[in-house]
């Protein structure tokens, strides 16, 4: 059915599953009304070009999302340009595709000035044979223009986007979109998708003003339309979408949220969580705080000198990949990657991959600081202890004269002070394998 199967006054007696087809052209309470009716039945949705919301919610875990990228055989791509309205363009687009015994769809938007563009449109092609199609014009009308223009009783269809979704005419493989500034970035990509559905090379038109005079987001949009004309290509451009418009609120119906109060990466990370949580069967812990991460000072610099990376970007994408590794194999990796792409680690670079090691294996314990000083390394506890008090005193009573316990949340044990860097980090992985017995 249509979208009269999600009315209030529809009651279903045993609905189970749920198929909606097309889903990109439901809007925001349609979509409330699906996720009133989640909580009790399965949902699937399908769409070559998912909104921003729906791509995002699918990204971040709250979706599964499944792709099927592999097109018809023989499909070819549909060829896309972006041009401003030129007579001769127009005339040579359509001629080149009734020569060859094809169809034209001419795509304008405005019913109020349809019939002007017609007779236009009629100057620049008299060759050709025109009719109108638009959403106001009787059903019957509309039914039989329709039937027309697939059994090939005239040759360009002039018409609104009411052919945007289930329209397939095979002989139809020209299209020409006027005003495609206008249009969505989702609109444009299944407007195309109206062509090249034969085995026949298809043409795409997006006729719009001058560069200059096209706002930055239309800009943005028609730049991704024609640099991406692969076959199955609607999840990258949906990407583009999110890009663009932002992903908006997950639930409720406001397109667009407000996280600047606590930036892109924190929110993420709250919401992993949340994920997590309701996955494994618990109710998020919306209270409890980020463990903050283990912080390690080593007395030496630790750092990518500019002099083995000149540009600022590539080392903050590359301190950002060192921090945020979870695995001492993915530092390694990281290592080996570094060393192909820049040479040999200088003593900095080696003492930074040390630093991110060691976090990886304080931040299981519990130790939220590791500080070499001298000839000693004091490390901070986290309170409450994720190591056994017990056995922590049997360790510090055994060998009084080299552990210390400073207050109650700081260990402290004697280093040597001649041995280089490399040698001193080494004990102190030593001493946190040794605390990993202790572990709660």
């Amino acid at each position: 059915g249509t979208h009269k199967l999600i009315q209030k006054d529809v009651r279903f007696k045993r609905l189970g599953l749920v198929i909606i087809d097309e889903e990109h052209r439901f809007g925001v309470r349609q979509k409330e009304r699906f996720r009133a009716l989640r909580s009790e039945v399965d949902v699937l949705a399908l769409t070559a070009t998912p909104i921003p919301r729906t791509l995002n919610m699918a990204v971040s875990g709250i979706r599964d999302l499944s792709i099927i990228a592999t097109p018809p055989q023989r499909r070819l791509a549909v060829k896309t340009f972006v041009r401003e309205w030129q007579d001769g363009l127009l005339r040579e687009a359509c001629l080149r595709e009734i020569h060859r015994g094809g169809q034209v769809y001419f795509l304008h938007n405005e019913v109020r000035n349809i019939e002007q563009i017609a007779r236009e449109l009629g100057e620049i092609v008299p060759e050709a044979r025109i009719r109108i199609a638009h959403g106001q014009m009787p059903e019957r009308e509309l039914e039989q223009i329709m039937l027309d223009f697939y059994h090939q009783r005239f040759n360009i269809l002039l018409c609104t986007t009411i052919i945007e979704s289930g329209i397939d005419v095979p002989n139809a493989n020209t299209i020409v979109i006027n005003r495609a500034d206008r249009l969505g970035l989702a609109q444009l990509y299944q407007l195309r998708g109206r062509v090249g559905r034969s085995h026949h090379q298809a043409y795409a038109y997006l006729i719009a003003p001058p560069v200059k005079r096209l706002s930055r987001d239309a800009r943005k949009r028609l730049e991704a339309i024609e640099s991406i004309e692969d076959l199955g290509a609607g999840f990258t451009l949906a990407t583009y979408d999110l890009e663009i418009r932002g992903a908006g609120e997950f639930l409720g119906e406001e397109q667009s949220g407000q996280i600047q109060e606590v930036g892109l990466s924190l929110y993420t990370q709250l919401l992993e969580r949340a994920v997590e949580a309701i996955r494994s069967g618990r109710q998020p812990e919306t209270e409890v705080p980020f463990e903050a991460d283990s912080e390690v000072k080593l007395g030496v610099p630790a750092l990518i000198p500019e002099d083995t990376v000149a540009d600022v970007h590539q080392r903050l994408v590359l301190y950002k990949r060192i921090a945020s590794a979870e695995s001492t194999d993915e530092l390694d990796e990281l290592q080996v990657e570094f060393i192909d792409r820049f040479g040999l680690l200088p003593e900095a670079t080696k003492a930074l991959f040390t630093a991110a090691a060691l976090k990886l294996q304080a931040r299981p314990l519990g130790i939220r600081e590791i500080t070499l000083e001298g000839e000693r390394c004091i490390l901070g506890l986290s309170t409450p202890p994720r190591l056994d008090p017990a056995g922590l005193i049997a360790l510090i009573q055994g060998d009084p004269g080299r552990f210390r316990l400073l207050g109650e949340d700081r260990l402290s044990f004697p280093l040597d002070a001649e041995a280089p860097p490399a040698e001193r980090c080494q004990a102190v992985a030593s001493m946190l394998e040794r605390l990993a017995a202790l572990r709660l």
